[in-house]
């Protein structure tokens, strides 16, 4: 992919080996049977970039994977990947989904990472990003542990370096990585689902009113862009100046796993695709394009088994409503 101008880089910190168990009648506690077995490559950086490939959009992904498994990039279709090969063997996940029930996941614990290995990842992501002229990364997914210290990753000089180059980052965790670089103001952009969003900011979300409030609580910490996600209420996206809903009309639900990284694929491709006057919505990119784009291809991976977005054809019309009902009662109210 180098030199050839890709607008998107992505960094899965902790990719996976994705295991999903179609299954009927799940009986908890007993014996079932699958009737298929899919796996995938994935991971949140994996996935995004696996979606706006399928826009022709390519987005090299930069992920360390364990070199006990150097078949899997042909086997699972993804060879656009940009691997640093580490020691060992990769985590697996499991999804178990029930034909017209609910689908459950089972996430192994990330794989920690040598100190050495974590800075060859921000060096390769530092090249990759320079060699392609990009305008965006996308750090997304779990936070390994630093082997030698027991401390997570520090992206300090990633942000640090992004920042040199003007490029603008997309942050997409959760739990105590989330908080704490949502105080420090790096990102960009962040996305939390509703719950994580609660979570955050300590403080229960029942209304539009309330996403919007807590939200604009990350825009004064330094955090330029909040896509909230809100399940069947679609996505909020709030900066400082401008706080935009966007949603679909109701999609039968196959498989939820991976909807939030095709929303970040789907903003991604529009913000791509339509540049915006310098200063736009307070921040330089057109949000409202973005989130539109955003819920349509959100709403094509729920109707979808695999974990990553097979197809973005005959996407569901969406709705961008740029004054918001405060009062408005969440579909899916989330504590904290």
């Amino acid at each position: 992919m180098a030199g050839n101008n890709c607008p998107i880089v992505t960094l899965t910190p902790s990719p996976t080996l994705d295991r999903t168990y179609f299954v009927k009648n799940l009986v908890e506690g007993g014996v079932n049977r699958a009737d298929r077995v899919g796996e995938e490559l994935a991971g949140k950086g994996i996935n995004v970039s696996r979606g706006l490939h399928l826009a022709g959009i390519p987005a090299p992904g930069i992920v360390p994977i364990g070199d006990a498994d150097k078949g899997v990039l042909e086997r699972t279709g993804s060879e656009f990947l940009t691997p640093l090969w580490i020691e060992g063997t990769l985590r697996v996940s499991t999804t178990v989904v029930e034909y017209d029930g609910p689908t459950t996941k089972i996430n192994e614990h990330p794989r920690p990472l040598k100190q050495r290995d974590w800075d060859a990842v921000v060096e390769l992501t530092d090249k990759t990003v320079r060699e392609n002229k990009a305008e965006w990364l996308v750090v997304a997914g779990a936070h390994p542990e630093i082997d030698e210290t027991g401390e997570v990753i520090n992206l300090h000089s990633l942000f640090l370096r992004m920042e040199a180059l003007g490029v603008k980052v997309v942050l997409d965790t959760s739990g105590p990585a989330l908080r704490y670089w949502a105080q420090q103001g790096n990102a960009t952009i962040m996305k939390p689902n509703a719950h994580e969003l609660a979570e955050c900011v300590g403080k229960d979300l029942t209304t539009i009113g309330d996403v919007i409030d807590a939200a604009r609580i990350l825009n004064d910490w330094g955090v330029d862009c909040v896509m909230a996600s809100l399940g069947v209420d679609g996505i909020i996206a709030v900066t400082k100046t401008h706080a935009i809903h966007a949603f679909t009309p109701p999609v039968k639900v196959i498989n939820t796993v991976g909807a939030g990284d095709s929303t970040i694929a789907g903003f991604l491709s529009a913000v791509t695709a339509h540049p915006a006057e310098p200063g736009a919505f307070g921040v330089g990119f057109d949000v409202a394009e973005g989130i539109a784009a955003a819920v349509q291809w959100g709403a094509a991976k729920v109707q979808q088994p695999t974990s990553g977005l097979q197809s973005i054809e005959n996407l569901v019309e969406a709705s961008v409503d740029v004054d918001p009902d405060r009062e408005r009662l969440l579909g899916e109210p989330a504590n904290a």
